[in-house]
Parts: structure tokens; C-alpha cells; sequence
């Protein structure tokens, strides 16, 4: 019989491939735009501990020293494609800190 495959993914803040169910993801949801395609709102930024919110995710440790490598290296900003404002980084924060 033949195992399943482990799904990995990359933590944005030490660089490591690691198995799925041990990172948590950050996503950011969808845009939403007017019937001309014009942005209204910007999607929000949030983290999803289940896996299974819709938009463009991003994968980190659950740690906060993986948290501060991927601030200080902007790489939530490149994931995203936009500016990531503090309010969000200290959300982050508080969301690993209580987990």
C-alpha cells in the first residue's frame, strides 16, 4: 500500500520546508472591486489556524522570532503584493502569543 504524500510548505521566517499542519497560515482575502474593476476595499489580512480561508496565503512558524525575521525582512509584503501596515504585525503577534 503506498503512503500519502505529506503536503510541505515554506515558513516566510526561517526559510524551512516544513509539514503543513505544523505552520499556520496567513492569508489575505480577496479584493473587492466594482463592475469595473476598480478596487474598492483592500482584502484584509488575517490568520487562518484552520487552513481553508480563501485568498492568497503566506506560511510561518508558530513562533514569534520567525514572525520578527519575516517583518524585518518585508516577506509578508512580497507574499502580498502590498503594504503590510504595524497594526497587522501586532495582531500577528498577539494572535501567536495567546495560542
Amino acid at each position: 500500500m503506498r503512503q500519502k504524500k505529506v503536503p510541505l510548505r515554506k515558513c516566510i521566517g526561517c526559510g524551512e520546508m516544513k509539514e503543513k499542519k505544523e505552520l499556520v497560515r496567513i492569508v489575505k482575502a480577496p479584493d473587492l472591486k466594482d463592475e469595473n474593476g476598480e478596487v474598492i476595499q483592500a482584502g484584509e489580512i488575517s490568520v487562518d489556524f484552520i487552513g481553508k480561508k480563501p485568498g492568497r496565503g503566506a506560511y510561518i512558524c508558530r513562533s514569534n522570532a520567525c514572525l520578527a525575521s519575516a517583518k524585518k525582512a518585508r516577506r509578508l509584503e512580497r507574499a502580498f503584493s502590498c503594504k503590510i501596515s504595524e497594526e497587522i504585525y501586532n495582531k500577528l503577534e498577539e494572535e501567536f502569543s495567546g495560542e
